[in-house]
C-alpha cells in the first residue's frame, strides 16, 4: 500500500469539559490522537517510531480495545455489527484513539466509524472506560440521511464514568466522520437537563515518521497527562463542593445498542 494513500492519520487538538450543575467547572487540554484503519495495521506497524503490537516510541496494541485480549479487531467488531444486524460489506473500520507512549495508554473515549463498502458511514460504537479499570460499549447506528452531514446520536447511559455525576441520564453525541477536520461534541443530560458538555476538535495530519516524531516531542507524557489531568479535575470539583455518587457494583464488559 503506498504510504500516501494512508486513511490513518493524526489529529491535533484540544478536548474541553464544562461541568454545568450543580456546580460549575471548565477545563480544556491540547492533546493528540490517532484514526487508526483496521486495515492499513500492518502498515502502520512497519512505520518508523510506530509499532503494532510491540514497544516504540509510539504504538497501537489490539489489547487496548474491543475485546482486551490482543485478538484481531476487525472480526470482533464485524461479530458486534452483525449481532446487531449491521452488514457492512467489508468496509473500513477506522478507531478514533490515544496512542501508547513509550508503552503506556489510557483511553476514556474510544470511538469506531463503521463504513459500508460504498463509503457511507453506516454506524459508531462509543467504547467508554474508567479509572477503575471497567468499560462498556454503545453500537448505534447511523441514519442515512445522517452520513453525510453532521450526525445527532443519543443513547440512556449505561456505565459509571464519573463519581460527580449520578448514573442515570442520557448521552446525546454530536459529530461527522473525520475528515480533514475532528469536531465531536457530547452532551450528557438527566431528568433536569444539561449536565455536562464534553468536546473534541483536531486538524488532520499525516500518518508519517516525522509527525510520529513530533506528536511525540510535542506531547511526550501524554498518558500521565490524561490520567493526572483526570484526578486533578476531580480534586478541583471535590474542592468546589461537588457531590460524591457512589460507585455501582462492578459488573463485566457490557454493550449497549
Amino acid at each position: 500500500m503506498n504510504r500516501r494513500a494512508l486513511q490513518s492519520c493524526f489529529y491535533f487538538g484540544a478536548v474541553m469539559h464544562r461541568r454545568l450543575r450543580p456546580v460549575r467547572h471548565r477545563f480544556a487540554y491540547r492533546v493528540f490522537s490517532c484514526l487508526i484503519d483496521l486495515d492499513e495495521l500492518e502498515v502502520l506497524g512497519r512505520l518508523r517510531f510506530f509499532g503494532h503490537n510491540c514497544f516504540n516510541l509510539m504504538s497501537f496494541h489490539d489489547r487496548d480495545h474491543g475485546p482486551r485480549d490482543g485478538s484481531p479487531l476487525r472480526p470482533w467488531i464485524e461479530a458486534r455489527l452483525a449481532g446487531a444486524g449491521i452488514d457492512i460489506a467489508g468496509g473500513p473500520v477506522r478507531l478514533l484513539c490515544f496512542p501508547r507512549m513509550l508503552g503506556y495508554v489510557f483511553n476514556p473515549l474510544s470511538i469506531w466509524f463503521c463504513h459500508h463498502a460504498d463509503g457511507r458511514l453506516r454506524a459508531i460504537l462509543y467504547e467508554v472506560a474508567n479509572t477503575f479499570g471497567e468499560r462498556h460499549s454503545y453500537l448505534i447506528l447511523v441514519r442515512p440521511t445522517d452520513a453525510d452531514h453532521t450526525i445527532a446520536q443519543s443513547c440512556t447511559k449505561a456505565f459509571h464514568v464519573s463519581p460527580f455525576i449520578a448514573l442515570a441520564g442520557r448521552y446525546i453525541f454530536r459529530l461527522r466522520a473525520p475528515d480533514a477536520r475532528l469536531a465531536i461534541s457530547i452532551r450528557e443530560e438527566d431528568g433536569e437537563g444539561p449536565v455536562m458538555v464534553a468536546a473534541q476538535n483536531g486538524e488532520r495530519r499525516c500518518f508519517a515518521p516525522a509527525m510520529v516524531l513530533q506528536a511525540f516531542f510535542l506531547y511526550p507524557l501524554m498518558t500521565l497527562k490524561v490520567i493526572g489531568a483526570i484526578h486533578f479535575e476531580a480534586l478541583r470539583l471535590w474542592r468546589k463542593g461537588a457531590r460524591i455518587h457512589r460507585r455501582p457494583k462492578p459488573r463485566p464488559p457490557s454493550r449497549s445498542r
